[in-house]
């Protein structure tokens, strides 16, 4: 690449990022042109929606950053934004570690085989005598989210976007219908981007386990879930579950963030669903071969490479990067594949979407007045958790 293209390049990476509201995080241009994706993905989203004949305007670079805008929270070095995982020194590098709610800090005993009146101090201390592998082999063994900095990701590859055509002359399609079985942020952005596509959204919980977003910032819950229709299900019950298989029938899209055997358990099937006709978009921390590996968007990214670096250490350069980047490509590719015809499966790992994005540029640090962090207004109110369950459930009831 010429030196002038070159330059006109890195230019417009780092406009992107500056823009996107990240670099006011942590003082660090983030490797990679994540930032830029974002760009590309909401633009052709915007012009996927057009041929549905709805006018949508999303700046993806902007919703890498919409929670702290919310929030207010902020990465402070080695520890993230929400401060549930942090950047951990062992003998041979790095390990990003992430302990969000209480069951895992329940595990930290057994983790470092000691009892500690300080969580973060004591796994600290346990991981700064070991080796990365000997790290990974016990959290992994525990079901704790962690990841190895710099550990091997193949990048993620959308399915091919279909060809274009212009807005239909006529009425607009009949709008898709999407099940959302999904929770926390990467698959709930993704089915709110496809609400604004136009698609009738039913977000489904379990009533033993609602999403934790619940319990956070209203506001980020109301933005992702604005016009969604609202069912809580007790996947115990026989009657339930059938109503479940019903409603999933007949679905064109259906969204899990789960590890693959969870909806399995309840009897729903991404093979039966896809062999329908439906797009089943299962988002995953690593990609579904990695099985029951779990994964947050702050210790994936940083595992899969986007961190800064400061004088001999990490540091986060965003809030969990990896799940509003992992919302976009997987609205995309679903908007992609319903309009090559439907019937996929979309394998959308966290980690290789970030890698994905990574293209040998380096983090740097950059002083200046970058963009602060910016969100969109909530439409409405998301709807209490299972008001819409009799409504929605009627049809598939025996």
């Amino acid at each position: 690449m010429p030196s002038a293209l070159r330059f006109v390049v890195e230019v417009g990476r780092v406009t992107d990022w500056l823009e996107s509201g990240v670099v006011a995080l942590s003082g660090f241009v983030p490797p990679g042109r994540a930032a830029s994706q974002a760009r590309e993905w909401s633009a052709e989203l915007e012009q996927l929606c057009a041929q549905r004949g709805r006018r949508v305007r999303i700046d993806g670079a902007r919703l890498l950053a919409e929670r702290v805008a919310l929030t207010g929270d902020r990465p402070q070095g080695t520890i993230s934004a929400g401060g549930a995982c942090r950047l951990l020194a062992c003998v041979d590098g790095w390990v990003a570690l992430s302990l969000p709610r209480p069951s895992d800090l329940e595990l930290v005993a057994p983790l470092i085989g000691a009892d500690s009146p300080d969580p973060w101090r004591g796994v600290s201390d346990w991981v700064r005598h070991r080796p990365a592998a000997e790290v990974m082999a016990r959290t992994r063994l525990l079901g704790l989210a962690a990841g190895r900095l710099g550990e091997p990701v193949s990048p993620l590859q959308l399915p091919n976007p279909a060809p274009a055509h212009p807005a239909p002359a006529g009425p607009a399609p009949k709008a898709p219908l999407v099940v959302d079985f999904s929770s926390l942020w990467a698959g709930p952005l993704c089915a709110n981007l496809l609400g604004l596509a136009g698609a009738r959204v039913v977000k489904v919980e379990s009533v033993e386990r609602l999403d934790g977003v619940r319990r956070g910032e209203p506001r980020f819950y109301d933005l992702l879930h604005a016009g969604h229709e609202s069912v809580c299900v007790d996947p115990r019950l026989p009657s339930d579950r059938a109503a479940l298989s019903g409603l999933v029938a007949a679905a064109d899209v259906v969204i899990e963030s789960s590890r693959p055997r969870a909806l399995a358990g309840w009897g729903l099937r991404a093979t039966d669903a896809v062999n329908a006709g439906a797009v089943w978009v299962s988002i995953t921390a690593w990609g579904r071969a990695a099985g029951d590996r779990v994964g947050f968007g702050d210790d994936v990214a940083a595992a899969a490479g986007m961190v800064g670096w400061g004088p001999g250490a990490p540091a986060f350069v965003g809030d969990a990067i990896a799940d509003p980047l992992t919302g976009l490509a997987a609205a995309v590719g679903a908007l992609r594949a319903l309009a090559a015809g439907g019937g996929r499966l979309l394998d959308v790992g966290m980690a290789p979407v970030v890698a994905a994005t990574l293209d040998g540029t380096a983090t740097r640090p950059i002083a200046g007045g970058p963009a602060l962090p910016y969100a969109r207004s909530a439409a409405a109110p998301a709807r209490p958790a299972g008001s819409d369950s009799d409504l929605v459930l009627a049809p598939f009831r025996q």
